[in-house]
């Protein structure tokens, strides 16, 4: 038996606020209930007898160099399981909300070093089933003097069902990537065309199959430009290359005050929106004795510089004159300064770091999210957090890849990575107010997690404490700011559970009402939202 301690306050008022949450354990080892009765009692917080359906074949006991076995739920039907000394498995579980048989291994094999699984998905292209699974190690760089000696493998494994036999599967792509810190957040897309990591250092592609790596020996060829574009205030000039034996006849453009159409011999090399508009009766076009089309175009809006020609339109390439680029440095020359405060005297100087508190501070290197492309793991996609700290990462909707949330400024904010999107791949789904700041306060935290609508986030420290963070809530009374006066409509509330153990807390997860918390001997069960 054991007595949770809570303790509940407003983040608006000074004033404290009495509530309960209802907490439950379950013994691990015997799987007896037993729990602590608050102001009621919930039956949905009990936990049945646990029901045994799998145990590892082999005895891993004996091996002096494992880790702990890690185990991710691939889809409602399929998990893939780490047993710490490199061996793989893949688990057929069939609906395990309703199927009593026990787990069935569909694949297993011994894959080196021991590794850990971070994320995995079930994919079905085709008919063809297959798992995609990406491990995790760390191993020693013999030949790195200078640094830690060690690297962080981050392995990329499909393991397919084989056409011949409806139940074997094999590994069908094992691609290996190296980097020199443990990434943040990695995740392989729903439709396994891609994976995004975020680290500190980034992760190269040192390993891949022997058909990929064919093709990436292969020097890419470099396409040329259709066209070149300058401009000035007034006017623009376009040159375009004209293929050999090309006469007059063979070039069709034609002016309006909006849009250009350029063909050359019916190829199609410019039609679109102008960025802005144009004299149309006054442009007009040469053919030059090097082979060049020449096409002058004047500015309707003179002064007006373009960023573009057509608007959309990639295949052209913009050449910047000289003259021009040093005239926008030289007006942009009173923004910069070769020190870092000029002018300390000034009454509103730009920072004074003795006012930073310590959890203002932020690391030196700032982390970047990188996307690779599945079938030619190139980098397509990457974005610099600077200072964003990275907080934790939650599954919001299991169609999805998880969700990463990001410290900016004061706040915590959540991503959800969009892979059918390439356009806008990352899109702000929730805030946390005031979590960022209050986080780097706790020295011990261990886990952080958030409910999937978002109505609270929790973190856990090493040992005991819960904290519980929840989304401002109108408030039932009148309630005013004492230093400003104003009306107070909404306030956020904190909750901290203690838990009468001393045990190590192992795993932390957060659902819309309750909180799991993992211990080495115990599964506490925290209910957080209640009617109340």
């Amino acid at each position: 038996m054991f007595t949770p301690r809570l303790m509940s306050q407003c983040c608006s008022s000074p004033a404290l606020v009495a509530h309960t949450l209802n907490v439950r354990t379950w013994s691990v080892d015997s799987g007896d209930l037993c729990g602590f009765k608050a102001s009621l009692v919930y039956i949905d917080t009990a936990l049945g007898k646990p029901r045994e359906v799998f145990r590892l074949p082999t005895d891993v006991t004996a091996c002096d160099n494992r880790l702990c076995a890690s185990l991710h739920f691939t889809s409602p039907s399929w998990v893939t399981l780490s047993d710490g000394t490199g061996r793989l498995y893949v688990i057929g579980t069939g609906d395990r909300g309703h199927s009593p048989e026990k787990w069935e291994i569909m694949f297993n094999e011994e894959l080196g070093n021991p590794f850990i699984i971070i994320h995995s998905i079930s994919l079905l292209k085709a008919e063809e089933h297959s798992v995609a699974i990406l491990l995790l190690r760390i191993e020693k760089e013999e030949l790195d003097m200078k640094g830690s000696g060690f690297y962080v493998s981050l392995e990329w494994v499909i393991v397919s069902k084989k056409k011949e036999d409806s139940k074997k599967y094999e590994i069908t792509k094992h691609h290996v990537l190296r980097g020199k810190s443990v990434p943040h957040y990695a995740a392989i897309e729903p439709n396994g065309n891609g994976l995004m990591i975020a680290s500190y250092k980034s992760f190269k592609v040192v390993s891949v199959d022997q058909d990929l790596e064919e093709s990436m020996d292969r020097p890419e060829k470099i396409k040329e430009p259709l066209y070149y574009w300058q401009q000035t205030e007034d006017d623009l000039t376009v040159t375009v290359r004209l293929p050999e034996g090309s006469t007059k006849d063979d070039i069709q453009i034609q002016f309006l005050p909006d849009n250009i159409n350029i063909k050359l011999k019916d190829i199609q090399v410019v039609e679109g929106k102008l960025y802005s508009s144009i004299d149309h009766e006054g442009s007009t076009w040469t053919i030059k004795e090097n082979d060049g089309l020449e096409i002058s175009l004047i500015k309707k809006n003179e002064g007006l510089m373009w960023p573009e020609l057509v608007v959309g339109d990639k295949q052209g390439e913009l050449i910047r004159d000289p003259a021009q680029c040093a005239a926008i440095a030289e007006r942009l020359m009173h923004l910069t300064s070769d020190e870092l405060n000029p002018n300390p005297d000034k009454e509103k100087p730009p920072c004074n770091a003795q006012e930073l508190e310590e959890c203002d501070i932020f690391f030196e290197e700032s982390s970047s999210l990188c996307r690779f492309d599945g079938n030619t793991l190139k980098t397509t996609h990457v974005v610099n957090l600077g200072s964003n700290q990275y907080l934790f990462s939650v599954i919001v909707d299991p169609k999805e890849m998880p969700c990463f949330c990001l410290r900016h400024d004061v706040d915590a904010l959540l991503w959800q990575p969009h892979c059918s999107q390439q356009d806008d791949m990352w899109e702000h789904i929730a805030t946390f107010n005031a979590l960022g700041y209050v986080q780097a306060s706790k020295r011990d935290k261990k886990f952080f997690a958030c409910a999937p609508n978002y109505s609270y986030a929790a973190l856990c420290e090493c040992l005991r404490r819960v904290f519980i963070y929840r989304q401002p809530t109108p408030m039932s009374t009148v309630l005013y700011n004492r230093k400003e006066g104003r009306h107070v409509g909404q306030v956020a509330k904190q909750q901290v559970t203690s838990l009468e153990t001393n045990d190590p807390i192992l795993g932390f997860q957060a659902t819309n009402e309750r909180l799991f918390v993992l211990t080495t001997k115990n599964l506490f069960l925290i209910k957080v939202n209640t009617e109340n």
